[in-house]
């Protein structure tokens, strides 16, 4: 929101302007131009053309990850589908005897012979 201050220095900023209202209307009216254009400058608005450009670009992406999201959505049910009976069909395999692995102070020797 505009603060007092600002639209209070707008308003004496207009009336200096309009103090001189002895010159050309032409010139008054291109005084409080300025002024006014400075305030909104400075207020860093948009333009009405650029504020509609972005307002599509933003429709269009919001409709782009909706359709994302349902995209997902499927493959991950499509996924959690496909993972299911594979799990539940599919056994983990048999532990095969392997070798002890030798204690740390076993494999500290392994390498080095005697001499």
């Amino acid at each position: 929101m505009v603060s007092q201050d600002r639209i209070s220095r707008l308003a004496q900023q207009i009336g200096d302007r309009l103090q001189g209202a002895s010159q050309a209307p032409e010139e008054v009216q291109k005084g409080v131009q300025q002024v006014v254009k400075g305030a909104f400058d400075r207020l860093e608005l948009v333009s009405r053309e650029d504020f509609d450009i972005l307002m599509d670009v933003l429709q269009r992406t919001r409709a782009r990850v909706e359709a994302l999201e349902v995209q997902v959505a499927a493959l991950e049910e499509a996924l959690d589908r496909n993972a299911s009976p594979e799990a539940e069909a599919s056994e983990p395999p048999a532990a095969l005897p392997s070798e002890p692995n030798p204690s740390p102070e076993e494999d500290a020797g392994a390498g080095e012979t005697d001499r």
